[in-house]
């Protein structure tokens, strides 16, 4: 992963954004509870878990993007995004084709959560943000080193690359649950 050219990105990154609401909206929110809260397995995890699961990261990420695209905001745009070993690394993790199983650190894991609709709205509610946040950087130095990576605050991530890891993070998890989507049973209520 070289250098991009950090319009392109920012542009593409929002597109993403746009789609994984509309994903949400279309696909997820004419369901119904127990089909939300529907687990193929004991050890998978629900659709409503899956948008948890990126809740926690959104109530994480977007407060310290929101202040590091704000404090970097000087002027020293730089036409590229360039990565961190760390920052390849993690978006290597997360993204969608990357068939691998990760781990999730306990606080992060949903699993067997009682979860309502509000965890679908609090999602968009995240989307709306970022895509702000994406339009915002726009005037942003992406290649600052101003994020905490969440589970290891010492290591930092440059804001285009954690800009990029959360969309990135979300279209994985948004992937897995149109998966559970597609094993519900036929006969469940609909309605």
């Amino acid at each position: 992963m070289n250098a991009m050219n950090a319009m392109n990105t920012l542009e593409h990154l929002s597109q993403l954004t746009h789609n994984q609401k509309h994903t949400v909206i279309a696909s997820f929110v004419p369901l119904v509870l127990p089909q939300l809260n529907y687990k193929p397995s004991s050890d998978s995890w629900s659709i409503l878990e899956c948008l948890e699961h990126l809740n926690r990261y959104s109530r994480y990420y977007n407060p310290i993007l929101a202040k590091a695209i704000a404090n970097n905001s000087d002027g020293n745009y730089l036409q590229t995004i360039s990565y961190s070993w760390l920052g390849k690394k993690s978006l290597g993790i997360v993204r969608p084709d990357n068939g691998k199983k990760s781990k999730t650190v306990k606080h992060m894991n949903p699993n067997n959560s009682q979860l309502g609709r509000q965890t679908m709205e609090e999602f968009l509610d995240h989307q709306t943000e970022l895509l702000q946040l994406l339009d915002k950087a726009k005037g942003t130095n992406l290649n600052k080193k101003a994020i905490p990576v969440e589970f290891f605050k010492l290591l930092k991530l440059r804001i285009g690359e954690t800009l990029e890891f959360v969309v990135l993070h979300q279209e994985r998890h948004l992937q897995q649950a149109l998966q559970v989507k597609k094993q519900l049973p036929v006969n469940q209520a609909a309605a």
